[in-house]
């Protein structure tokens, strides 16, 4: 039965691997099983081998080719493969098929079984572990792989267990044992398991022996943290089994001498082999495009077979008179069908057979570079990225809304007690800012403690509940405890009451020791009444040591206070002191108790035995249970713990923001506190207006919904500068199908959505929600195991590798440590990858057609006879070798531009995200591009060839002639191709354009000498010497390629010149080196300000924020302004006795509609925040002192500076004194202040006007009363040279010994 078993599971797992089975975690009751006690016979379960591999020596080859075959191009050319070795059907021949496809399908195997054997080996290492059974009364070793269910398994400290059981006893007192569940969940805090008391005193072989019964318990599921069981002991009454007494495997055994334990599940029906199962299945919105094409180009391959078939009946018609010199073929008289076959197996290659195989070597790669990156390499956890699929690289690139979850992902889930409310009291200090780090140290709580304030008592029920009401774990060291801890907020509530004096020193299974400023308080545990995401909650039944039966309860404050009883006092002080805790970005939790009688709690425990040994449903029946004594309670405070930001998470938003990319934030955290964090990181600004949706009722949820469509009006359905908050009670309505669609449009109408108070589910249910309705590319972020829904559930899962464990990052598609490394991830890679991704198809399309159309084109010359007009090797050659390495570079090396660029210019994300440059148009004009290539390629050289020649030995040519003129050209003309697709030139590119050009030629050259030598191609023997020797070849070499490219180069240049995008201004400011010449440009006006004209090295200044760079960089924790602006460094010394400030400034070309930047202002970030460090980060050569001089003249009274509109156009068209529209430059400026406008294009940098304002504050000290402001309204003389720009340049004369800059960042 065992070996059924095992072979049934083996089926099953490679069905699995293969996506032919459902995750089993889509099962939502599992059968139930029972498993008799020293009984082996009766247990007929699976054994606890385990294979992660997909084949095995003798199942690999039909398994492998099943998985291959499964894929619809490779069906399609086996399908052609066997055409082909019909007699007298294929033109081609038998193999020219075949072996391209044996050479894919061996590079694809030995790549798996290189994988496949490294399973292999890790499995054979872990089923070959020894580990301690009871057999035969005595204890054996034995290997893993041969332990079984119902077994009695012996552990000792340190070691990994085998199988999942239930703790029967251990070398601890009171039976409890630690284990290590880092594998399993990534928690480094230990755990504490507990034994049941009825088998704790199990410990000799005799004892176990003896031991006689059954456990009934779930089946097999991936729920790591529940386990419903019931042990059933011959003559005893049925005793629960919990989450408390499972060990499962992988966990290790820690700080134990020895543990024992009944196995219950083996092999891959533990819970470990269950998380395992696959994520599901996610594909790109460029491969099913790609797909669609791929099916388009098959259907066009029919077409042209259909209209080949019918020219050859058309053919035949009009030569009826046969010409005598051909003789009676059978030929003339096959079948449609026949004929239609020949063209088939002709045209087949116009599908790409090795697309599949670049994309998936290319993808690869570029998951690689991923894993490489060390920008993306968090140095304080050595973790790395990690892209855990490569199928969904291009995604990053389109992603489109963003749904990230708030604790661990935004914040860093490292937990400080900071405040609280105590009997209506709020203790603590205000911070300054949500990134300011402290401790709570108010010492009025001690006070009102010592002093015997009135509510003194309140104050040690509130720190007593804080050390009591936990699962936390001390360890000692010494004389210092550590806590363990497995939720960050329970170990700063327990260390925040040990500094206050109460201190939590020692866990027992059924009690925990405090020590009360100094007084040691045992008390004993009766009940534990877990939280959960459901509950919200978490509460403790204890005897105290005066004998008194508590219950006390922590959790979030909407569940406290519907329980809190009508004597409860401090209701609506501590409620205002929540909202304020909320509001500073805090995370906050009611405390409260309540006193139970003797007859009220063993009624209650009667009722929690019964639902504790439910199998069905056990969950559910004990949190009603929990419900009904979770009355009354008696509020005692709340408190308050900060989750500090992570690094650069503001500016990372800023970013995406820019990228058009939306962001949601999906917390279960009270919404005070998700608005407090949405301002702090920048995802809320002061202005923008919010809408609020609370209601209680379906009802009220509708009218709200609509009343705010209907204000939108003509809006709604546009992105609007708002932002839609909105709590989970509310959004469990608002996802009613009556007023799901309205609330979409609603929430798609708003810049910033925050749904606050979410469970796992509703998190899930919103990202397909959006995902279904909008047709965009979601990414959904996370970090805990509640967030494993919407990871799986969006087109793209980011994991973040935090406190919360390795839930999230197992299940996500890509891992990383930060949040902020989301901005390289999809801004760069994204960006890279999509590029990448689709030129390497539209490239691979495009060749294909190419070559394979002029098949079409010879078949009208021959009378659609089948004739191929090429060799049939360098046919089935062109994809493999000539043709191979372009696509390559292309996939893997390809740039738009720099990831300085690209991390400067979010904005240049829009171009993949839109999708406007691969898609089934694009996809189309590139095959007719190909088309009308392959027309010139064919009919230039027929038309050269046309009256035939004669060589040097008086041959005369023939078909063949003229298919290696054509070949050659294609290969020049799709690698010259490759290099016009081509935005990033290096040294693999040159390699694989002009290799491929010359593999192709040395391979001409060889394969025309083989034969009598080597029995091939006999029909090319001397092609190559009457190729060369002819001068039509070297014509049509240089001119066929030229005709073919040069429309491709006029419109891109006509593209480029007339419709610019950023992308084209970006690029050509990388080539220029801009910020070199804006650099030496300002040096040269400052030094020279009387001459007339300065000569620039460099090339023109383009496109906004070149000088920006270094600034962007520089320090992690400032924000990014919403508009990139440039600023010019000044290079010059003046005299000691006066110094220039040069202000922000902005091109004149500059989008109307562009924000201003306010700089200069107390606390922006182009000064850091000091008013020295946006000094230093430009590289500007500042005296400190002398600055913070400056800064403090000028601070805070008035900003350095402000923004400067100039609405100067760059148009050549009229000069500027002869246009209408005046710039309008505004500074306020203080002392002798010089305001110059400078021209720069590719030549040479100009100064065209400067305008000096006297000092009118006589020198005195600036205020706002003293300094001058000057409002410059003129328009400056002169034509502005075509292509110029203009800069505008402020300088202040100042007492000191540098010059000064202020640059945009």
């Amino acid at each position: 039965m065992s070996r059924t078993c095992s072979l049934l599971w083996g089926l099953s797992d490679v069905e699995e691997k293969m996506g032919l089975r459902q995750s089993l975690q889509g099962a939502d009751v599992p059968q139930a099983r029972t498993i008799y006690l020293n009984e082996p016979l009766r247990n007929t379960f699976c054994e606890n081998s385990i294979s992660t591999a997909k084949y095995s020596k003798w199942s690999f080859l039909p398994r492998y080719l099943y998985l291959q075959f499964s894929k619809t191009a490779n069906a399609f050319f086996l399908f052609i493969t066997v055409l082909q070795q019909i007699p007298d059907v294929s033109p081609t021949g038998k193999y020219t098929t075949l072996v391209p496809l044996l050479v894919i399908l061996v590079i694809s195997g030995i790549k798996e079984i290189v994988e496949d054997y490294k399973r292999h080996m890790a499995d054979k290492l872990v089923n070959s572990k020894n580990t301690i059974v009871l057999r035969q009364n005595a204890w054996q070793m034995i290997l893993w792989k041969e332990v079984n269910v119902g077994d009695i398994v012996k552990a000792t400290n340190g070691q990994f267990l085998p199988a999942d059981m239930v703790l029967i006893s251990s070398s601890e007192p009171q039976a409890t044992c630690f284990v290590a569940t880092s594998n399993l969940d990534g928690e480094t805090n230990l755990k504490i398991r507990q034994a049941l008391s009825e088998t704790a005193a199990m410990k000799t072989e005799k004892q176990l022996s003896s031991l006689s019964g059954k456990i009934k318990c779930e089946g097999p599921n991936f729920h790591f943290n529940s386990f419903v069981g019931t042990l059933y002991l011959n003559s005893e009454s049925p005793i629960s089994i919990g989450p408390d007494q499972i060990l499962l495997r992988g966990t290790q055994l820690k700080n134990t001498e020895w543990i024992l334990g009944i196995v219950v599940y083996t092999g891959f029906e533990t819970k470990f082999m269950q998380n395992a199962v696959k994520s599901p299945l996610k594909r790109s919105k460029v491969e099913k495009v790609t797909n669609m094409q791929i099916l388009v180009l098959f259907l066009l391959l029919l077409v042209m077979s259909l209209v080949s078939c019918v020219g050859a009946i058309l053919w035949r018609d009009r030569y009826r008179a046969e010409p005598w010199y051909i003789g009676k073929k059978d030929y003339d008289y096959h079948s449609f069908g026949f004929d239609l076959l020949v063209f088939i197996i002709l045209y087949h290659n116009l599908i790409p057979i090795s697309l599949l195989v670049t994309l998936e070597i290319v993808k690869y790669i570029q998951a690689l570079f991923i894993n490489w990156d060390e920008d993306m390499h968090f140095k304080g956890s050595n973790v790395c990225a990690m892209a855990r699929t490569s199928n969904l690289n291009e995604e990053l690139g389109q992603v489109e809304y963003l749904f990230s979850d708030k604790t661990g992902t935004l914040t860093c889930n490292i937990m400080t007690f900071k405040k609280c409310s105590v009997a209506g009291i709020m203790y603590g200090q205000s911070p300054c800012s949500i990134s300011d780090s402290y401790e709570f140290n108010d010492p009025a709580l001690l006070q009102n403690f010592e002093n015997d304030h009135p509510t003194r008592e309140y104050i040690k029920e509130f720190l007593t509940l804080l050390c009591v009401c936990h699962t936390v774990f001390p360890e000692r060291e010494g004389n210092n405890i550590s806590y363990q801890a497995s939720s960050p907020d329970e170990a700063a509530l327990v260390k925040g009451a040990k500094k206050l004096g109460f201190v939590f020193t020692a866990r027992m299974p059924n009690s925990v020791t405090i020590e009360a400023m100094g007084e040691e308080l045992t008390f004993e545990i009766l009940n534990v009444l877990e939280f959960s995401s459901n509950r919200k909650r978490m509460s403790i039944i204890v005897r105290t040591p005066e004998g008194q039966l508590r219950l006390y309860c922590k959790g979030a404050d909407s569940v406290i206070y519907e329980r809190l009883s009508e004597n409860s006092l401090f209701v609506e002080e501590t409620l205002v002191h929540l909202e304020n805790f909320a509001k500073e970005g805090l995370r906050t939790l009611c405390v409260a108790y309540t006193d139970l009688t003797e007859i009220e709690y063993e009624q209650w425990l009667v009722m929690y035995k019964k639902a504790s040994t439910v199998v069905q449903d056990r969950i559910q029946s004990l949190e009603d249970c929990y419900d009904r004594i979770e009355q009354k309670f008696l509020l005692l405070g709340a408190t308050a713990i900060e989750d500090r930001l992570q690094a650069r998470v503001p500016e990372t938003i800023t970013s995406l923001l820019k990228a058009n990319i939306k962001i949601w934030v999906l917390t279960g955290d009270k919404q005070e506190t998700a608005i407090n964090i949405a301002y702090s990181c920048k995802l809320l600004s002061g202005e923008m207006p919010r809408i609020q949706l609370n209601a209680n009722s379906l009802e009220a949820t509708q009218q709200m919904i609509n009343q705010n469509c209907q204000d939108l009006g003509a809006l709604l359905g546009k992105e609007n500068d708002l932002a839609l908050i909105v709590d989970g009670k509310t959004l469990k309505y608002a996802l009613h199908v009556e007023v799901k669609k309205s609330f979409l449009n609603l929430a798609l109408s708003c810049r910033t959505v925050l749904c606050c108070r979410l469970s796992p589910l509703q998190k899930a249910e919103i990202v397909d929600v959006v995902k279904k309705q909008v047709k965009a590319i979601t990414l959904a972020i996370g970090d805990g195991a509640n967030d494993v829904g919407m990871i799986q559930t969006a087109h793209v899962g980011v994991g973040i590798s935090g406190n919360e464990g390795m839930l999230a990052t197992n299940n996500s598609d890509y891992a990383i440590a930060q949040f902020s490394y989301l901005e390289k991830l999809l801004l760069v890679h994204g960006t890279w990858n999509y590029f990448r991704v689709t030129k390497c198809i539209l490239y691979c399309f495009y060749k294909n057609v190419v070559l394979y159309i002029i098949e079409l084109w010879f078949a009208i010359v021959n009378g659609f006879s089948g004739q191929i007009i090429f060799e049939r090797w360098c046919i089935s050659l062109y994809n493999v070798i000539f043709t191979s390495l372009p696509p390559f570079t292309l996939g893997i090396f390809e740039r738009c531009c720099s990831q300085e660029s690209l991390l400067r210019y979010p904005q240049l994300y829009r171009i993949s995200q839109t999708g406007d440059i691969f898609n089934i148009k694009v996809l189309w004009i590139q095959s007719i591009n190909a088309i009308v290539h392959s027309f010139i390629l064919f009919w230039l050289p027929a038309k050269m060839l046309e009256h035939d020649m004669v060589s040097q030995g008086g041959y005369t040519t023939d078909y063949l002639f003229l298919g290696n003129f054509i070949y050659t050209y294609v290969v020049v003309t799709v690698c010259l191709k490759a290099g016009l697709e081509t935005l990033s030139w290096n040294k693999f590119t040159h390699f694989a354009i002009w290799g491929s050009i010359m593999i192709w030629l040395g391979f001409f050259a060889v394969y025309s000498s083989l034969w009598p030598t080597v029995a091939v191609a006999p029909e090319m023997t001397g092609q190559v010497n009457m190729a060369l020797m002819c001068p039509h070849f070297w014509l049509g070499f240089f001119i066929v390629p030229i005709v073919c490219l040069i429309q491709n180069v006029a419109w891109k240049s006509i593209r480029n010149t007339c419709h610019r995008t950023l992308l084209e201004d970006v690029r050509e400011m990388e080539s220029s080196g801009v910020q070199v010449l804006r650099r030496d440009s300002a040096r040269r006006w400052l030094e020279t300000q009387d001459a007339p004209e300065v000569q620039a090295h460099g090339a023109r200044a383009g496109g906004p924020g070149a000088a920006r760079g270094e600034a962007r960089r520089g320090r992690a924790g400032r924000s990014s302004a919403r508009w990139e602006g440039v600023g010019v460094r000044a290079g010059c010394s003046p005299p000691l006795t006066q110094s220039r400030r040069i202000l922000p400034v902005r091109e004149a070309n500059a989008t109307p509609d562009a924000p201003p930047v306010e700089c200069g202002t107390p606390g922006h970030p182009d000064l850091g925040g000091d008013g020295v460090t946006g000094f230093e980060r430009v590289g500007a050569r500042t005296d400190a002192g002398a600055t913070r001089a400056l800064e403090a003249r000028h601070r805070p009274s008035l900003p350095l500076c402000t923004p400067l509109q100039p609405q100067v156009s760059r148009s050549a068209a009229g000069g500027y004194g002869e246009r209408r529209r005046r710039s309008k430059l505004a500074a306020v400026l203080r002392g002798d202040a010089q305001l110059g406008l400078l021209e720069t294009n590719s030549r040479r940098t100009r100064l065209l006007r400067v305008w000096k304002f006297p000092d009118s504050s006589g020198g005195q000290p600036a205020s706002s009363a003293g300094v001058s402001t000057h409002t410059m309204r003129s328009g400056p003389q002169g034509r502005l040279s075509p292509g110029a720009q203009l800069w505008v340049f402020a300088c202040e004369e100042r007492a000191g010994p540098r010059t000064h800059l202020l640059a945009d960042p």
